[in-house]
């Protein structure tokens, strides 16, 4: 079965053709194969691409699991690396919280 299409969301190969598109049996994840694909692309809040090395501020407090306060909005973030098939898809360290992940979809590039 090497012309199996895999899902670019989950990477799995159980696909199937529906109409034009494929659809993914595990995730459900709809997408046409004859499109360019930008899936990999990790955009911020406002819809900028991001890069590995960039800087990029929080725009909301986040809440941080077992610590009492959370992550202001407005903490600049520098040289953040990018984990592009997870939820959270920045890895990151900062200051007075030391390593974490957040979404992309919480930051702002700088």
């Amino acid at each position: 079965m090497s012309d199996a299409v895999i899902c670019p969301k989950c990477q799995s190969e159980f696909t199937y053709e529906q109409d034009d598109l494929m659809v993914c049996s595990q995730c459900f994840h709809e997408w046409n194969p004859a499109e360019t694909d930008d899936s990999d692309k990790i955009l911020d809040a406002n819809g900028n691409e991001l890069k590995d090395g960039d800087s990029v501020v929080v725009v909301k407090d986040l809440p941080v699991k077992g610590a009492p306060k959370p992550v202001k909005a407005g903490t600049k973030v520098k040289n953040i690396r990018l984990r592009p098939n997870s939820d959270h898809n920045i890895d990151c360290k900062i200051d007075g919280f030391g390593s974490m992940a957040l979404k992309s979809e919480f930051v702002k590039k700088a």
